[in-house]
């Protein structure tokens, strides 16, 4: 143990090893990121400006873009500067802050999820009672408790991770500090910290499921008794964009936590880590957008009075 050394920086790898290639990953990195900026930017400033849309469910989905944004600018930039540099070094104190906000955001997001699969169930299930159950007050306390207990809950991994050495070793698999890769270089026992995410993150994963889906099943039953194709089809609508998104988020959340992380696999991480990381935050926009018609109708209006 003497000619062990303590790490103070990392090595992060790039999304691919070609250099003839990098240019043009830069290029596409890039315009996905502003893309991601701008059609999230848009969400935001439609749900504030449109009275139309001064509904608990644009609330929710003005907050699910800014999570968006705030989520893909956590790797986005830094993953798009090393494709064209060299160095790829992270300081320990950079890493361990990109780890609290790669946790934090994600799990804001999957209760958010869950809130916005429950508004729905309201919606469907109660249309009469939707405005007094999801009042103004109900939506601003369950953002609130979202985002205080998702900081808590980073906290803890983050605070678990600290207490972790690196010696010698110091290249991550990836081009982001997450934990299952420094769980890898480190050369402390990670015993406890894996223990912490099966127990507490694989916990708070099937309560976020279980509140997620669980109104879906209300919402086909009460879908079953509407008579008319119609009412079928405007009532199920308003549901598919939310549950492309969920399908999508823990398909890719579950891959990047739940299944082992080996040396035949760090191609295939990077590539869902990309997905989860990089293209899930452009998706989520895309998706409710070409879907939305209200949304559309509200940029429609915004652009009739910008010609004025």
């Amino acid at each position: 143990m003497g000619n062990l050394t303590k790490v103070t920086t990392f090595f992060l790898t790039r999304v691919s090893d070609y250099p003839q290639i990098l240019y043009t990953l830069f290029s596409f990195f890039l315009i996905i990121y502003s893309m991601t900026v701008i059609l999230n930017v848009l969400i935001i400033f439609l749900a504030m400006w449109d009275p139309k849309l001064h509904t608990p469910m644009y609330f929710f989905l003005g907050n699910l873009a800014f999570l968006d944004i705030s989520f893909s600018s956590v790797t986005a930039p830094r993953m798009i500067y090393d494709l064209i540099t060299t160095e790829n070094v992270i300081s320990f104190p950079a890493c361990m802050t990109q780890v609290f906000f790669f946790i934090y955001l994600p799990t804001c997001e999957l209760f958010l999820l869950a809130a916005m699969s429950y508004d729905r169930y309201v919606a469907v299930c109660h249309p009469l009672h939707y405005t007094q159950i999801m009042s103004w007050k109900v939506c601003a306390q369950l953002v609130s408790v979202i985002w205080t207990f998702s900081l808590l809950y980073s906290l803890i991994h983050s605070l678990c991770t600290l207490r972790l050495t690196f010696c010698n070793y110091n290249t991550i698999h990836n081009f982001l500090c997450d934990l299952p890769h420094l769980f890898q270089i480190s050369c402390t026992d990670t015993y406890m910290n894996v223990l912490v995410i099966l127990i507490l993150g694989g916990g708070l994963g099937i309560l976020a499921f279980s509140i997620t889906f669980l109104p879906y099943m209300r919402i086909f039953l009460a879908l079953i008794r509407i008579k008319t194709n119609y009412g079928k089809r405007k009532a199920f609508s308003t549901c598919t964009s939310h549950l492309a998104v969920v399908f999508l988020f823990y398909g890719s959340i579950v891959f990047i936590y739940f299944v082992p992380s080996t040396s035949d696999m760090f191609t295939v991480n990077k590539v869902v880590s990309v997905n989860y990381a990089i293209i899930n935050p452009l998706l989520n926009p895309l998706i409710y957008s070409v879907r939305n018609q209200d949304l559309k109708a509200a940029l429609r209006r915004f652009l009739s009075y910008r010609s004025f």
